[in-house]
C-alpha cells in the first residue's frame, strides 16, 4: 500500500469520518487534478475494503472500514467540525500532534481534541450548539479537577524542565462567563485566527508592560 493510502486511512481513523473536499485539503493539495486523484484512491481504497462510504449525504461521508461510528450517527457534523478545525490550523502551521476526543478519566473533562502546535500544548473545544451556563460551569470544573489532580505533569509530551497545563482553546459563537482559577485559562473565540489574534495582542502588552516596568527601575 503506498504512504499516501496509508495517511488517509490513519487520518481516517483519527477523525472517525471525512468528505471527500477535506481528504482533498489534507492529502492531495498542489496537485494538477487534485479531485480526480482523489477520486480514484478512494474508489481502489473502497474496493478493496479498506474504507466504507455513506453516499446518501452531499458531500459524500468516507469511513474507514470497520465503521467506528454509524453511517448516519448524529455525531458526524461534530466530527467534520473537528475536521474543520484542524484544516484551520494548517493554513498557519502544522500541529506537531492532534488527538481526537482524548480520553483524561472519570470525572476529567472531554476536550475534543488535544494539540502541540505553535510549540505549545492545547485542548480544543468546538462548540455547535449553546450551552447553558451550569453546563458550562460544570464543563470549567471538570478541568479545574484534572488540573488540581496534576496527573497531567505525567503526560509524555510535558518538557522536563517545566511542566506546562495546556490552554483551552473554545470555539464558539456565545461568549461564556466562565469561572476563574489561576491554572485553567479558556480563550473564547470564533475562530483560530481570531485567537492568533488575541495572542499577538496579549504579548504586545506583556512587552509594553515589561518595558515600563525596566524604565521605572532606570528612571528609580
Amino acid at each position: 500500500m503506498r504512504k499516501r493510502d496509508l495517511n488517509i486511512l490513519s487520518d481516517l481513523t483519527r477523525f472517525r469520518c471525512m468528505t471527500r473536499d477535506d481528504i482533498i485539503a489534507l492529502h492531495f493539495e498542489g496537485l494538477r487534478n487534485p479531485i480526480t486523484c482523489c477520486n480514484t484512491v478512494l474508489k481502489r481504497l473502497r474496493r478493496d475494503g479498506y474504507i466504507e462510504v455513506n453516499t446518501t449525504q452531499q458531500p459524500y461521508i468516507y469511513f474507514p472500514s470497520p465503521a467506528p461510528i454509524k453511517k448516519e450517527s448524529a455525531k458526524i457534523p461534530h466530527f467534520l467540525k473537528i475536521v474543520e478545525f484542524y484544516k484551520s490550523l494548517m493554513k498557519f502551521e502544522l500541529s506537531s500532534q492532534f488527538i481526537v476526543e482524548p480520553k483524561y478519566g472519570k470525572g476529567y473533562m472531554e476536550p475534543d481534541a488535544f494539540m502541540i502546535w505553535k510549540r505549545a500544548p492545547f485542548f480544543v473545544e468546538i462548540q455547535r450548539s449553546v450551552y447553558s451556563e451550569k453546563v458550562m460551569n460544570e464543563k470549567f470544573m471538570r478541568y479545574a479537577s484534572y488540573y488540581l489532580s496534576n496527573e497531567w505533569q505525567q503526560e509524555s509530551w510535558q518538557p522536563t524542565e517545566k511542566k506546562i497545563f495546556p490552554k483551552i482553546i473554545l470555539i464558539t459563537d456565545t461568549r461564556y462567563n466562565l469561572p476563574r482559577h489561576s491554572g485553567v485559562q479558556f480563550f473564547q473565540v470564533q475562530d483560530i485566527k481570531q485567537f492568533l489574534g488575541f495572542a499577538a495582542k496579549t504579548r504586545e502588552q506583556t512587552a509594553d508592560s515589561k518595558n515600563k516596568n525596566e524604565i521605572k527601575i532606570n528612571i528609580g
